[in-house]
Formats: C-alpha cells, sequence, structure tokens
C-alpha cells in the first residue's frame, strides 16, 4: 500500500513537474501574442528561453546529489524530464537566433560563430545536448550500454559551455552579476561529483537529515 502511494505520488509530481517546465514557454506565447513583451519581443522570449534553458540544465545536473544526499532514487525518474526540457528550451533560444535574428543567411551565421565568442560556446554546447537528447530513450541505453554513460557524461561540458557563453554575453554589457550565481551553483554541482570529500562534507553538515532521463551523471 505504501509503494502504491508512493508511486501515485510520483506520478503526480512527474506531472506537475511537465506542467511547471512547460508553463514559461506558454506564459510568453500569450504575452507576445497580448502584445505584452515590450518594444522587442522576440529579444525577450530569446533571452528568457536561453535563461530556462540553463535553469533546466542545472536543475537536471542537480538530480543526482540530491539523490545522494537524500537518499530517494525516485529523484532520478525527474532526470530524463527535465534533461528534454533544457534542451527543448536550447531549441528555442537557437531557432530564434537562426530564424528571426540571422534570416536563415548561412554565410552571416557562420561568420558570427567564427567571430563572436559567445555565440561559438553556445553553439557548441547546443551541439553537444543533440545526442544526449537523442540518445535519452531507455532503448538507447540498453543498446549503448556502458558508452551510453560516458556519452551522458558530456553534458558536464555542455553545462560550461552554457555558462560562458552566458558569462561573455552579459560581459559585453558590464553586467555578470546573474551569470556569477549561475557559475557558483554549476561549481557547487560538479564539486559535488568531482571531490568526493564535497559530498561527505554535505552528508556530514545533516542535510540527509531530512530525507532534482536526460543524464546519468
Amino acid at each position: 500500500m505504501i509503494v502504491m502511494n508512493k508511486q501515485r505520488i510520483v506520478s503526480i509530481a512527474k506531472v506537475a513537474v511537465f506542467i511547471a517546465a512547460l508553463t514559461p514557454f506558454l506564459g510568453y506565447l500569450a504575452a507576445l501574442y497580448a502584445d505584452a513583451l515590450g518594444a522587442n519581443p522576440i529579444e525577450t522570449i530569446q533571452r528568457a528561453s536561453g535563461d530556462w534553458a540553463m535553469r533546466l540544465l542545472w536543475a537536471t545536473l542537480a538530480i543526482t546529489p540530491l539523490r545522494k544526499l537524500t537518499g530517494e532514487p525516485a529523484l532520478l525518474k525527474f532526470r530524463r524530464m527535465l534533461g528534454l526540457y533544457a534542451f527543448f528550451y536550447a531549441s528555442v533560444h537557437l531557432s530564434i537566433y537562426l530564424w528571426l535574428d540571422q534570416f536563415f543567411s548561412w554565410p552571416d551565421i557562420v561568420a558570427d560563430i567564427i567571430e563572436r565568442p559567445f555565440i561559438t560556446v553556445g553553439f557548441f554546447s547546443f551541439l553537444i545536448l543533440v545526442p544526449l537528447a537523442a540518445t535519452s530513450t531507455r532503448a538507447m541505453m540498453r543498446r549503448l550500454k556502458r558508452r551510453w554513460g560516458q556519452l551522458h557524461k558530456s553534458v558536464y561540458g555542455a553545462a560550461i559551455a552554457a555558462e560562458l557563453h552566458f558569462w561573455w554575453m552579459k560581459a559585453s554589457k558590464s553586467d555578470v552579476s546573474e551569470p556569477l550565481i549561475y557559475l557558483l551553483i554549476l561549481a557547487l554541482l560538479l564539486g559535488f561529483r568531482f571531490f568526493p570529500w564535497l559530498s561527505g562534507k554535505l552528508k556530514r553538515s545533516g542535510l540527509t537529515s531530512g530525507a532534482m532521463d536526460m543524464v546519468r551523471p
């Protein structure tokens, strides 16, 4: 009975997370339809989609540390959904750039990628996410076996490139306060993985006493 109740809670929570992750996109579409996004609505949506891509990517990376800290394996059921939503928002972000910013002028796009570092690393981050999204199914996990885990560790590179993309974009406007917050969170998430003493220290601090599938790490 307890197991069934837990399964039901997880199912309800997954629906809630799905709706919550989709809500920003629907909200911006509604605001665009109502002409409530200011003087440059396309730029507003482009920046917002990039922000949400990073937030959801960070949330995906947070699943494993939280699962280890809480000892709750059910958290892993949210990882694929969050990762795919991160890819969705990154795709929206890139599509707006290619379509409404550059109008699919490929010579200009290539020149932009080469000449502007923040565009370069942003494009690189997206390219890393493509195979991760394409191999996020259980069938691909079974087919690739150990190579699946090795492939999905490249999400760290995607996250670092996304952070650089955000930092350099904001630095050009002399405002790195927000990228700094993202950097500190990313450093903590990666530090938990690569420095065992950090996870041990967090466990000893009492964070486990109360107790976020695209990537395995």
